[in-house]
């Protein structure tokens, strides 16, 4: 198990690195092999340091799970261009690295193993879930105003909520046998199912496109 740096830092940095070393530890391990001494270990510190900053295990995992869901929404608000181009881009980074990788879908499985046993965890996994919805709907609203398309929030949530059912299954089956799909397959079935879906032509990415959203996505990613 590789050790994360831990530096002379603020108290929010520390925290910061301690949740990341948390989430290494998940991602390795599962939530039962994620323990206190394991997460000291990988963050260089001892594990009374840990118990100082968080009160018991049960904490720093909710608050790891708190940032892996925020860093969903962070993905929706944190897109540049005109409504089509953000639509877009939010497409192709939900299908791509580092959001669909192996460590993602560990991650993924630890902790919505959890979530309908543990009532803290299903309220973090609930309001993350409507942050990032909410975000989506607004890519969306925005999407259809630049089209010249009455605005309809009815009509917002519910392609909102069957786009993210999509995403999610295309990321779901890339992150379990990627190898089984051909370069850019999944990307391409989700443009050509989401314009069907919403009865508009979505221009996807150009490769320099692709390569700019993917280094946001990891500067996204590692804030």
């Amino acid at each position: 198990m590789s050790r994360r740096d831990f530096h002379r830092a603020t108290e929010a940095e520390r925290r910061h690195d301690l949740i990341e070393a948390t989430l290494d530890c998940i991602a390795e391990a599962g939530l039962q092999g994620a323990t206190v001494r394991q997460i000291a270990d990988k963050a260089g510190v001892t594990a009374g340091l840990i118990r100082h900053y968080f009160a018991s295990k049960e904490v720093i995992l909710q608050e790891a799970y708190k940032v892996l869901i925020a860093r969903l929404t962070e993905k929706a608000k944190n897109l540049d261009g005109t409504p089509e181009e953000r639509l877009s881009s939010f497409i192709f980074v939900n299908l791509t690295e580092p959001v669909a990788n192996s460590r993602s879908l560990s991650l993924w499985a630890a902790f919505i193993s959890r979530v309908s046993v543990d009532p803290a965890l299903a309220a973090i996994h609930r309001e993350g879930y409507l942050s990032f919805r909410q975000e989506l709907e607004q890519l969306l609203a925005d999407f259809f105003v630049a089209r010249g398309v009455a605005a309809d929030p009815v009509r917002d949530r519910t392609l909102a909520i069957a786009m993210n059912g999509i995403l999610d299954g295309l990321w779901l089956e890339g992150c379990l046998a990627g190898e089984l799909f051909g370069e850019g397959e999944l990307v391409a079935i989700a443009f050509s199912s989401i314009e069907a879906l919403i009865g508009h032509p979505i221009k996807a990415p150009t490769s320099t496109d692709m390569d700019r959203e993917y280094r946001d996505a990891l500067r996204i990613h590692h804030r």
